[in-house]
């Protein structure tokens, strides 16, 4: 009877580790990368990337529920305004010939509430990587599309700022006020595929 109840507890041990422990991909076509940064003081210029690819990983144990691993094509910069986008893809901002992508891994995920996390992590920009602290917000229940692809989503939000990461042009204005704002507002919006 021990053997017995000892082997049932072990299959469900095994299933539960196989359950929360899984590997999901962001699904580029539905994954963007968004911003929005002060001009002139008096208005906003926002823009997105729609190149975003990564994985989060679920763990079965340690310290951490999962990890985190965003890359992010800044070649694929909108603004709306095509000679804007140029000037942003130069030397003078995110230089992307030399810096082809943007990269985030999560080093700590801290619970914030159901489906809700503060997740600190290195983000490399522009060849400089700083310890940066971001929302993960809204993380979903299952669901499986049309096509038996079982999905999940989640929104990533924070704020950096540009001079940290070497991103320094500028100009200032007969009003003693900045042509571009120093702090940019971030938003990620990911769907998960899992594999």
């Amino acid at each position: 009877m021990k053997k017995l109840i000892v082997l049932a507890a072990s299959i469900v041990m095994a299933f539960v580790t196989e359950a929360s422990a899984s590997t999901w991909t962001i699904d580029t076509d539905h994954s963007t990368a968004n911003f929005s940064i002060q001009h002139m003081a008096i208005s906003k210029v926002k823009g997105d990337f729609e190149n975003v690819s990564g994985k989060i990983e679920f763990l079965e144990s340690g310290p951490n529920p999962f990890s985190l691993e965003i890359a992010i094509d800044p070649e694929t910069i909108d603004t709306g305004v095509e000679k804007r986008d140029a000037h942003l893809k130069s030397a003078d901002f995110f230089d992307v010939k030399t810096y082809p992508s943007i990269k985030f891994i999560s080093t700590k995920v801290i619970p914030a509430g159901k489906g809700n996390f503060q997740v600190e992590g290195t983000l490399t920009m522009h060849g400089v990587s700083k310890d940066i602290t971001v929302a993960l917000e809204g993380l979903s229940s299952e669901q499986k599309d049309p096509w038996g692809n079982v999905r999940k989503g989640a929104q990533i939000t924070g704020e950096i700022n540009r001079k940290d990461f070497g991103i320094v042009y500028n100009a200032v204005l007969e009003s003693g006020n900045l042509l571009i704002g120093e702090k940019a507002d971030i938003s990620v919006d990911l769907e998960f595929i899992k594999k």
